[in-house]
């Protein structure tokens, strides 16, 4: 039956307990009938042989032969359908069971039960999605854990060294000068930057970011992005560089949520990238504008690849704490694709760079 549906074999399962309750009446009908018919014949003759063929006993024991095996014809059916679909209820609820078992166990904490594997096809696909589902839940989670830990770190290093300053600068340990302020605004800055990441992301997720969706000309964005990351760039480091056809159509975006994104895959590749060169690439298909971030940096491993747009998570945690980064970056740029119209997409090799590309509609 692995060729039939559930639904066609839940049919056929109920039509074999019918089966089997039809087919033990009309067979302990059969073979019993006569033998109570016999006994009522014989009783009937002990009473008055003359009688024998009396038309009206001879009815009456019938009906009483026949009550007699329809009761017990009923009982034997009734248990054997009765068996039958209590076996064929537990195949299919046993599994089922099973799996609101693992999910409460889901709900206290223990992450690691996975459901075995199923005869039946459509439930072992239920079990391969909920498997798939529970490996997701447990990284997202184990992520959650480590940034955690990550976010603590992030805010004591600056906090230590804002209140280090403040201390000294308080008890006269040293003398204010430019040099100290600059440190001041640098660790609140990066304070800043980790609270609005944060911040986002929630507004994100909970679908509360405010998007302004209208025909916008991209081209005067994409120069104004390439001019102000070179004036970052060092002497010896990638090169920036803008690919995009002299006219651009309008596309259907919020400018300030286009800039964030960019701002956003322009600045992971440069931090990323300590020498080649930095692509923003712009390139046109019917309905589509495609907007693409190319780097000759480090690349992302393949394990990696798959999950770089999870909130929570990051391919190199410590190069990605010691340039600032939180994981939640492109989890951000993701959803404000999304609820722009678009989608995003990465490709990368570790070692060779990455391309990180999306497309918005065209107005």
């Amino acid at each position: 039956m692995a060729k039939f549906g559930l639904r066609d074999r839940l049919f056929f399962s109920h039509f074999l307990v019918m089966l089997v309750g039809v087919g033990s009446l009309v067979i302990i009908g059969k073979v019993y009938s006569p033998r109570f018919f016999i006994v009522q014949l014989e009783q009937i003759e002990d009473t008055n042989s003359g009688l024998f063929y009396d038309r009206t006993r001879l009815v009456q024991g019938f009906e009483i032969a026949w009550s007699r095996t329809t009761f017990w014809s009923v009982i034997a059916g009734a248990t054997a359908a009765g068996g039958l679909s209590y076996w064929v209820s537990k195949r299919i609820m046993q599994p089922l069971n099973q799996m609101e078992n693992i999910t409460q166990k889901f709900a206290s904490g223990k992450m690691k039960e996975r459901m075995p594997a199923i005869e039946i096809p459509e439930l072992n696909q239920l079990g391969v999605s909920f498997n798939r589902m529970a490996s997701s839940l447990e990284g997202v989670e184990k992520r959650r854990r480590e940034l955690i830990g990550d976010l603590t770190h992030e805010l004591r290093t600056p906090l230590t060294v804002i209140r280090g300053y403040l201390e000294e600068l308080a008890d006269g340990s040293i003398n204010p000068t430019p040099e100290i302020y600059q440190q001041l605004a640098k660790e609140t800055k990066r304070l800043e930057r980790l609270v609005n990441d944060l911040q986002e992301l929630s507004k994100a997720e909970a679908g509360y970011l405010p998007i302004k969706l209208k025909p916008v000309n991209l081209l005067p964005l994409f120069k104004s992005l390439v001019q102000r990351f070179a004036d970052q760039l060092m002497e010896d480091g990638p090169v920036l560089q803008l690919d995009c056809p002299p006219q651009l159509p309008l596309v259907l975006a919020d400018i300030d949520r286009v800039e964030q994104v960019l701002v956003n895959l322009l600045g992971n590749a440069l931090r990323y990238t300590e020498a080649g060169s930095i692509t923003l690439r712009a390139w046109t298909e019917p309905g589509k504008l495609w907007i693409a971030v190319i780097d000759t940096g480090s690349g992302i491993s393949p394990e990696d690849l798959p999950h770089i747009f999870e909130r929570f998570f990051r391919a190199d945690k410590s190069r990605a704490r010691h340039s600032g980064g939180t994981g939640i970056g492109l989890a951000i740029t993701r959803r404000l694709v999304e609820l722009q119209g678009g989608q995003i997409e990465v490709e990368s090799k570790l070692g060779k760079g990455s391309i990180f590309r999306f497309f918005l509609p065209l107005a």
